[in-house]
C-alpha cells in the first residue's frame, strides 16, 4: 500500500486534513498503522467502524464466534441477514462497505497463548475488545514483552471504563489495576449480567479515539484509566502508578 494518499483518499478524509492535529502528514500516518481488534462484539464494532472510517490502513480483527439474534441489541456491525455467519467474516462486509481502500484481515480464531506471536507480529497498536480476563491477561503479557500499546476496554450493566497502556515506555500496565490474582476469569459478562447498549459505544469510540491519538502522537508516554457510568454520563479519569508487586512488569 503506498503511503502516498490519493485525490481519493485527500476528498474521503478532508474533514480530518482540516485539522492542524493531523493534516495530511497524520492522514498518511493512520493510513501506515496497523491495528489489531481482538474481540468484534459490542466494543470491537464501533472500534472497527471508526478505525475504518478514519482511514486505519491496515485492521486485523479476530472473533471466533457467530453471529447470534441477542447480538443485534448491542453489536451494531451485524445484521439480521448476518445471523448464523461468522462474526469476522460478517464484520469485514460490513467494514469494506464503508471503506474499500483500506486492507481488512478477518480471522475466525481466539487468540492463545500458543498462536499470539504468530498473529500480533507487525501490528503496531492492540485494542482489547474481549469480554474475558483470560484474554486481556494474555493480550496484557504480550503487549508489555513486545512494547507495544494496548488500549483494553470494558463494560457491563450501565458501567464502562478503558484503559490506555503505552508499553514503548516504562508504564504501569494492566495487571497493576486489575492483579490476575484478584480477579476471576468467569467473571460477569454481558451474558449474564446484561449492558445497557449505547454504553458500549461510548466506550468503544473511546477506544477508537485513543487508538488515533496514539497514532498521530498525541497520547504517549503515560498510563491511564477512564471510567464511565451510563446513567448518569459522569466520567473520571485516573493515573495510573505502577504496583511495585506486579507480576507483569516488575
Amino acid at each position: 500500500m503506498s503511503e502516498e494518499l490519493t485525490d481519493r483518499e485527500r476528498l474521503r478524509y478532508s474533514r480530518h486534513i482540516l485539522l492542524d492535529k493531523v493534516s495530511e502528514t497524520g492522514q498518511k500516518q493512520l493510513k501506515s498503522a496497523h491495528v489489531a481488534v481482538i474481540g468484534c462484539g459490542g466494543l470491537g464494532s464501533p472500534v472497527l467502524f471508526y478505525l475504518a472510517a478514519s482511514g486505519v490502513g491496515t485492521l486485523s480483527f479476530y472473533d471466533d464466534d457467530k453471529v447470534e439474534l441477542s447480538n443485534l441489541q448491542r453489536q451494531i456491525l451485524y445484521k439480521v441477514n448476518h445471523l448464523g455467519q461468522d462474526k469476522s467474516l460478517a464484520a469485514k462486509k460490513v467494514l469494506a462497505s464503508l471503506n474499500n481502500d483500506i486492507q481488512l484481515n478477518p480471522y475466525n480464531l481466539r487468540l492463545s497463548k500458543d498462536n499470539i506471536e504468530a498473529q500480533l507480529t507487525g501490528v503496531d497498536w492492540v485494542v482489547d475488545c474481549s469480554d474475558n480476563f483470560t484474554t486481556r491477561y494474555l493480550l496484557n503479557q504480550y503487549c508489555f514483552d513486545n512494547g507495544k500499546v494496548l488500549i483494553s476496554g470494558a463494560a457491563q450493566a450501565t458501567s464502562g471504563q478503558f484503559g490506555f497502556f503505552d508499553y514503548r515506555e516504562h508504564s504501569a500496565c494492566y495487571a497493576c489495576l486489575f492483579p490476575e490474582s484478584e480477579q476471576s476469569t468467569e467473571g460477569l459478562n454481558c451474558q449474564n449480567a446484561g449492558v445497557m447498549s449505547p454504553l458500549l459505544g461510548m466506550v468503544g469510540s473511546m477506544q477508537a479515539q485513543a487508538v488515533c491519538n496514539a497514532i498521530l502522537g498525541l497520547q504517549q508516554g503515560e498510563s491511564f484509566f477512564v471510567s464511565i457510568d451510563a446513567l448518569t454520563l459522569m466520567q473520571r479519569r485516573f493515573a495510573l502508578a505502577k504496583d511495585p508487586a506486579c507480576k507483569v512488569c516488575n
